[in-house]
């Protein structure tokens, strides 16, 4: 057997078993259950903090990411191995105990003055965002500067001959380079945030109708043996999760061509 017949039979393998997985979902829901959720104030809800909180959380990774790694693909600064080890942080450590951290610090006198003086974050909405932003902040700045990595820096250096100072050539040479790299870790971040659980969970609690995302209502479904309640939460995370993605492939390919 040829080795492009193997490799599109490991890509089928991978297709099928996922798509298995889908399939089992829908012989579990019942068609008066589906429609009873969907038409609950509670569904709409975890939808709308879901939306929210990630849409915050992109736009703040992606604010920072952008110059982030900018200074780590262009610049030689001291710490940067260190700094640059530290985006790793996400991968190497679990959401769950990303949460912790979280937890931990705000427990701290530094943490403790933010809570009573500043925001609120321990089992409020804010550390559904704080949460959000920890586990993907590294990621979406380590996928820009891999964008960045692959743009020639000699392009910058003849706009700076010319006279361009240094935000100037990057405002005008690498940012319209890297944007369709930009615009996909920006959609990856969003997906990233809108199924994120256990750092929401360790910090924000699962609260009913407060800090109820959408993996959290799974969660609070599951742990209630709701398993058609869970399996349409599921259902709704799977179909936005693919619309979002279908999008955004759509938006680069035209933007592409």
């Amino acid at each position: 057997m040829r080795f492009k017949k193997i490799a599109v039979l490991a890509a089928f393998s991978l297709f099928i078993f996922y798509f298995i997985l889908l399939a089992s979902l829908f012989t579990i829901v019942e068609p008066a259950k589906l429609s009873a959720i969907l038409k609950s104030e509670r569904f709409y809800y975890s939808i709308k903090i879901s939306f929210i909180t990630a849409f915050v959380t992109t736009a703040l990774s992606v604010a920072i990411a952008v110059p982030a790694a900018y200074a780590l693909s262009r610049s030689d600064f001291r710490f940067k191995p260190a700094v640059d080890l530290f985006l790793e942080l996400p991968l190497i450590i679990s959401p769950i105990a990303l949460g912790a951290l979280l937890l931990l610090f705000f427990n701290t006198g530094a943490g403790l003055f933010i809570q009573n003086n500043l925001c609120g974050f321990v089992y409020e909405i804010p550390g559904i965002i704080i949460a959000q932003f920890v586990t993907s902040a590294g990621v979406a700045t380590r996928l820009i500067k891999a964008a960045i990595d692959e743009i020639p820096p000699r392009y910058e250096f003849v706009a700076r001959t010319l006279g361009a100072g240094e935000f100037k050539s990057f405002y005008t040479i690498t940012l319209p380079l890297a944007k369709n790299s930009i615009i996909a870790a920006a959609v990856l971040t969003f997906a990233k945030c809108v199924g994120e659980f256990g750092a929401t969970v360790t910090l924000a609690g699962a609260m009913p109708m407060k800090t109820e995302t959408l993996p959290i209502a799974i969660y609070l479904r599951l742990s209630n043996a709701d398993i058609e309640g869970a399996a349409v939460f599921i259902l709704t995370l799977l179909a936005l999760g693919f619309t979002v993605t279908l999008i955004t492939r759509m938006f680069l390919k035209v933007r592409h061509g």
